[in-house]
């Protein structure tokens, strides 16, 4: 099982290694590695060598280190996306092959923040309907929704069962949304919104914060989505100019 010497550095060679045998069966998802001083027996090179390969590899999102614990081998994200690319989260579930569902947690019809002023263009007098959702695949929690419409535009016929918003704009209030500005940040765990979507004390989430803008140049819809990020990968093409 050594590492054969090429051109390489070792730990490149030594992080190739351990993603062959993971990608092999050989250490499954959620499953302990060996040791450092055994997995560097192992695999014939110096503890700083897998030190530093593993260091990278946790970067990577591949392995997870617990302090005291180990070193674990990270579940492999289910849903993947560009965050270039302006999908729903319901779009996002089917295309993995599973089924959408939604446990809808409430909604409220509240004057305007002064953040939400200021998204939306809007007075003092306009009224902000904000609702709150658990977006679910094959009935497993996956995202925690948080999502801010005018009144004006939100419809009245407006069903909490449907599943993608960005498809009730369109059809119900005839607001397409060809847009959006995102932020995405890593957070650790959540007091609140971590148990609701069943994650162990370690799972971060990935929090996307979206400003979606109409055809007009409109914006229409103000989206919070926590996401597990053992579940999701967003990932940015980059084009030189």
């Amino acid at each position: 099982m050594s590492i054969k010497s090429d051109n390489r550095h070792l730990y490149l060679q030594v992080i190739d290694r351990i993603k062959q045998d993971i990608d092999e069966g050989k250490y499954k998802e959620r499953e302990k590695l060996p040791s450092e001083f055994d997995l560097a027996k192992q695999l014939g090179v110096s503890r700083a060598t897998l030190r530093e390969a593993l260091r990278i590899l946790e970067e990577e999102n591949v392995i997870i280190r617990r302090h005291g614990v180990g070193t674990f081998v990270n579940a492999k994200p289910l849903f993947t996306s560009g965050i270039e690319q302006l999908n729903s989260v319901t779009n996002m579930i089917e295309q993995a092959g599973m089924t959408p569902g939604t446990i809808f947690l409430g909604s409220s019809t509240m004057s305007p923040t002064e953040e939400d002023i200021r998204r939306f263009s809007c007075t003092m007098d306009e009224e902000i309907v904000m609702s709150e959702r658990v977006r679910t695949a094959n009935g497993e929690p996956v995202v925690y929704c948080i999502d801010k419409v005018p009144q004006r535009i939100m419809p009245e016929s407006f069903s909490h069962e449907q599943e993608s918003l960005l498809s009730i704009l369109e059809e119900k209030a005839g607001r397409k949304i060809t847009y959006a500005v995102a932020q995405i940040e890593p957070i650790g765990y959540h007091e609140r919104i971590s148990p609701i979507l069943e994650c162990d004390p370690e799972t971060a989430l990935l929090v996307l914060k979206q400003m979606h803008f109409d055809e007009t140049d409109e914006p229409i819809l103000y989206s919070v989505n926590y996401f597990k990020a053992d579940k999701f990968s967003f990932h940015v093409l980059r084009k030189r100019i």
